[in-house]
Formats: structure tokens, sequence, C-alpha cells
């Protein structure tokens, strides 16, 4: 019964208006008042911040924060995946003919998660991540590779929450919620970083519109407070890190495994 109520309270919460509502207000000067109390609630560590906390003008304006150099080292090499985000990994395991099998007890296939994207038969025997960011974490999204821009897809949604309730008892949420869709060309396949809003996500912003290519660890976008990126590469051409497992957590630029030619 509780879970039921539940569910019916995130339905009815889960509109744009209300994210929008709440995005505004992080915006605003009077958020600043709030950054001492999250960072107290959250924990967050503000010696890795480029500033400090004062210097913020707004909760949205500190949640987007850079870190200080440094702060993330870089696994950098021509084969390396690294992680784009600071995140917890939700699931990991190959993509079975374009199926994403058991992520929090739920199935997704790649035609409703990439919106019926062409560029979905690359990935229909890949490997993905999905890492989810909280509200503790740097929320800066990395480019996980070095490559080009292919193409970036905008899709509409609900802004359903992605944390562990939300992926296991709301149906198909990362196929449902806002997503901001990047796929790159590196010199062995092809990576498609789907960034997934959430609740009280007010929106996913490119850290610059008219970028067309990336080295790896660039800075490729960033979340206006927590949600999820999936991660997904082209089929043949990934190999896990041994040991990295759902329950790990992972910095930005920290290997996810190695990247092969496609044969």
């Amino acid at each position: 019964m509780a879970k039921t109520l539940l569910r019916l309270m995130t339905e009815l919460s889960s509109r744009k208006w209300i994210s929008r509502t709440v995005g505004a207000f992080s915006k605003s000067r009077g958020s600043k008042a709030f950054i001492p109390y999250f960072v107290r609630t959250y924990d967050i560590p503000v010696q890795e911040a480029e500033k400090d906390w004062k210097e913020y003008r707004s909760l949205n304006d500190f949640f987007t924060r850079k870190l200080k150099p440094g702060m993330r080292p870089l696994e950098l090499s021509e084969h390396a995946l690294i992680s784009p985000v600071d995140a917890k990994i939700t699931a990991a395991g190959p993509v079975s003919a374009g199926t994403l099998l058991n992520v929090k007890g739920q199935n997704y296939t790649l035609a409703e998660l990439l919106n019926h994207s062409p560029h979905l038969e690359k990935y229909k025997h890949g490997y993905a991540f999905v890492l989810y960011l909280s509200p503790r974490d740097y929320h800066r999204i990395h480019a996980p590779v070095s490559g080009r821009r292919m193409e970036s897809e905008h899709i509409k949604g609900k802004v359903y929450p992605v944390n562990d309730f939300g992926l296991t008892h709301m149906k198909s949420v990362l196929s449902r919620n806002e997503r901001l869709i990047t796929y790159i060309a590196h010199d062995f396949g092809e990576v498609a970083v789907v960034k997934v809003g959430a609740m009280n996500v007010s929106s996913i912003q490119y850290a610059g519109t008219d970028v067309s290519s990336w080295a790896q660890g660039d800075d490729l976008a960033y979340f206006e407070f927590g949600s999820t990126v999936v991660l997904l590469t082209q089929s043949g051409t990934f190999e896990p890190k041994p040991g990295l497992q759902p329950g790990d957590s992972v910095k930005m630029g920290e290997l996810l495994g190695r990247l092969k030619p496609l044969h």
C-alpha cells in the first residue's frame, strides 16, 4: 500500500512545471542561503570546489560547480573508456539483442531509450553502464572518449525520480524521462552518452552548444540537480574493467574498460 501511494504521489508530482518552479528558485539569489544546509545534508566535499561556497550566486550555481584542477585525474589512453561522471553504477552489462537487461529489475529496449534513432543499430550487442548521480555528487558530465560529435538529440519527457525507488517501482523511467543524447565517434567506433533528466532537474545543459569535438575528459554538459547517465558502447568495441559491478562508485576520469577495434 505504501509503495502504491508513493508511486501515485510521484506520478502526480512529476510535472515539468514543478521542476521549472524548483529550477527558477534554485537560480535565484534567495536560494544562496540554502547552500550551507545543502552542504551539511548531503555531506558535500566543498574543499574540491574551485571557489569558496560563499562566492556562488545561487544554489544552482553551487550545484553546477567546477572542481579545482587535478581533483579528477584521468585514465588517459587511446584505448581507455573513462567514466563521464561521479556516480554509483546502477547497472552494467552487455546489451542483448537491443535490450538492456535487469536495470533494477526492469528491461529497457534501445528503441525506447534512444527514441528509435537510426544509431541504435550500432548498439544492439554493445555494452551499457547506468550511472546514477546523487545530490552529493559533482554534476558536470565529461567526454568519456576523444572524438567528434555525430549527432545530438533532445527528447522531451517526464521528470520522474531516477533513484533506487524510481528505477525499481516506476515503469520504464529511463525511457520516459527527458533525455539529451550525444553520439560521439572515436577511433574504434561510437559511444552514446544519454543524459536522463529527473525530478527537480530543471534542465540538462551543454557546456558549449557549438562544440563539434572533444578530447577525453573535456567538459561536455551538466545537470541542474541530480540525475543519471546511460553510457552505451558500440557492439564489439569494448571490454569492461574486471571486477567493476553494480553498486560500485566511480569518479569522473576513472577507467571503466578498454576500447578495441571493431572487427
